[in-house]
């Protein structure tokens, strides 16, 4: 088996951007992308699998098995958006990078120009409000960004970002893609689904599609989502035991 796309539909879409929303801290990502889905009714056409997920099956409440998987989802308007969220991630570095090109050739193929990536930037301790924290592929962005709120390292020293979200922009920029990642301030580990740091990413990524969201509902997404973040939490907690602990400087995972 080879990490591998399947496309259920080909949607005819105009220089669409790319947002990945994917499980690590906080599931920031993962619920920012989940309610993208869900309140703009977005539509999935492709799928991606790989030998690079955990090897097991999700066993649903029919008792029907499901094999890991990421799936792309579509939305027309003002600004054509293709979405990526899924129940997984890699969970060897190599696989990461294996993974990622995948996304990022099939996103080329899709027309995309520009990806955004969305996560948690782990804090260690309980954030009462969370600041949104950047990072670009390119310097050139920042003044493209400066006036939304987003710390881009004026007060924090990100340091790296492992996984998808930082892998993502960095692959992309070599292919032309302009990259941005966003980061909810959020505990960390252990993994704690935190919705008051997706809610504050979802503040900042609206802005910058020009759509209106209703964000009100977000808590009651979650609770709706719960059950199969449920599922998957051990999934993220044994790929983060195999993470360099703190004082290597990692500050977030994907």
């Amino acid at each position: 088996m080879e990490t591998k796309i399947t496309v259920l539909e080909k949607p005819k879409l105009k220089k669409p951007i790319l947002i990945e929303g994917l499980p690590g801290i906080g599931n920031v990502g993962r619920l920012a992308a989940g309610y993208l889905v869900n309140e703009l009714k977005m539509k999935k056409f492709a799928e991606l699998h790989s030998p690079h997920f955990l090897p097991l099956v999700i066993i649903s409440d029919e008792s029907v098995a499901q094999m890991l998987k990421c799936e792309f989802y579509y939305h027309r308007g003002k600004r054509d958006i293709v979405l990526l969220t899924g129940d997984t991630q890699s969970i060897l570095p190599e696989g990461h990078y294996d993974v990622c090109e995948k996304i990022i050739n099939f996103a080329k193929s899709m027309g995309c120009q520009e990806i955004i990536t969305l996560g948690g930037f782990a804090e260690g301790q309980q954030v009462e409000e969370p600041r949104v924290i950047g990072a670009v592929s390119d310097k050139k962005l920042l003044k493209k960004y400066d006036k939304l709120g987003i710390d881009f390292g004026k007060e924090h020293t990100i340091g790296t970002i492992v996984g998808a979200s930082g892998l993502l922009i960095g692959l992309g920029k070599n292919v032309g893609l302009d990259g941005l990642c966003l980061m909810g301030e959020t505990v960390g580990l252990p993994l704690i689904t935190d919705p008051k740091a997706s809610d504050r990413v979802l503040q900042i990524l609206v802005k910058i599609l020009g759509i209106k969201l209703d964000l009100s509902k977000l808590e009651k997404t979650i609770k709706e989502m719960e059950e199969k973040i449920k599922q998957t939490d051990d999934i993220h907690k044994n790929m983060m035991q195999n993470i360099p602990k703190k004082d290597e400087q990692v500050r977030y995972i994907g």
